[in-house]
């Protein structure tokens, strides 16, 4: 038997939304009351997919109506939950080709000193290059672009805030070390660091870019597993000194990319600190760390050595006058550079050719 409608309007305008505190008749939650086949169902309109009194409601919707008028008046399963589509998500870095990820296994090998000369000599290649610093805890970028003093500016597009990239040298950067005093230690938890990096990523306005290059923190953790999720990464480059006591991390990180719920593409291996030559002894090489330690470890893994980078006395310097070595291609450090930046151009495009474009991370635990 039929209720009249006007009676199960009665009832029901009498539940309330704990939050708004509105009857769900008289604010129009409650969008239908109808038979169907002989059976009651009634529709509720909620104003966002994730209101968290969406089954509260639902189970005050069957007790009020089945203890007025009996039970089973209202079968569970009939209460319809309508809740409004979704917006469309903003696409992240469309107009960027590449994304490459500069990592490594352990601290102290020089992989910032590497990401920064790369970025240098692929944009003397006429390459549109970016870099992000995502080494939240130990910022560096500004200090080697000698840009410690900038501040990004900002603005404002469709609700949007974009964080206008600091150039130098042809290069767009982004760090977290614009944000904070040199002087200052970054003492965040993982959350406000992996934050902090989605922000660089998701709001740069980078514009196009054939090379978007993210200088990770050192190891493994929760900004590279972040970085994977937010973005799609082309390829990953490592970065490591020959000695062994490096080359033992530089595994558990080609695993950790290579491996089945990250899968981004390794690249190949830099190997940095190569070997020592003495300006007074231009043809001895010194291997002060081991002798072709990524060499060796490249070919036993079966992916690229990429290059390798002596140790000069002008990196280091020009690291710390924020004067890439990159600069000057004619000198022994930066034809290092320009020679490892087509072996990564090649690298990428072999990649781009033989592989299907990466797909954002999707980890779950079970």
């Amino acid at each position: 038997m039929e209720i009249q409608k006007e009676k199960i309007l009665e009832v029901l305008k009498k539940i309330r939304h704990p939050e708004t505190k509105e009857s769900i008749v008289s604010s129009g939650m409650l969008s239908d009351v109808s038979y169907r086949e002989g059976e009651l169902w009634i529709g509720l309109q909620f104003s966002r997919a994730n209101d968290p009194f969406i089954q509260s409601i639902k189970k005050a919707c069957m007790r009020a109506i089945n203890g007025e008028f009996g039970e089973d008046s209202l079968q569970k399963g009939h209460i319809q939950v309508l809740v409004p589509e979704p917006p469309p998500q903003r696409e992240i870095l469309p107009h960027v080709k590449n994304i490459v990820a500069i990592a490594s296994g352990k601290g102290g090998v020089g992989k910032s000193t590497v990401a920064v000369n790369l970025a240098v000599a692929l944009v003397q290649s006429g390459a549109s290059v970016g870099l992000i610093d995502a080494d939240v805890y130990g910022p560096s970028i500004p200090k080697m672009f000698d840009v410690e003093d900038k501040r990004p500016a900002a603005r404002s597009e469709d609700g949007v805030e974009w964080i206008q990239p600091v150039e130098k040298y042809g290069v767009k950067l982004l760090s977290v070390g614009f944000f904070i005093k040199p002087e200052d230690a970054v003492i965040w938890r993982g959350p406000m660091a992996t934050s902090a990096l989605k922000q660089l990523i998701t709001q740069g306005d980078w514009g196009e870019l054939d090379y978007l290059l993210i200088d990770l923190p050192p190891g493994t953790g929760d900004v590279h597993l972040t970085m994977v999720q937010e973005v799609p990464v082309t390829g990953v480059v490592i970065v490591s000194t020959p000695q062994d006591v490096a080359l033992a991390d530089v595994i558990k990180g080609i695993n950790m990319f290579a491996g089945e719920k990250v899968n981004v593409p390794v690249l190949g291996l830099v190997e940095n600190m190569s070997w020592f030559t003495p300006d007074e002894l231009p043809d001895n090489r010194y291997y002060i760390f081991g002798k072709d330690g990524c060499k060796i470890l490249a070919e036993e893994m079966g992916i690229p050595l990429l290059g390798q980078i002596p140790i000069v006395q002008g990196i280091r310097e020009s690291g710390d006058s924020g004067k890439p070595a990159a600069l000057s291609s004619d000198t022994q450090s930066g034809n290092a550079f320009r020679l490892l930046s087509e072996e990564v151009e090649k690298a990428l495009d072999k990649r781009n050719v033989e592989q299907e474009p990466t797909q954002k991370v999707e980890i779950t635990t079970k």
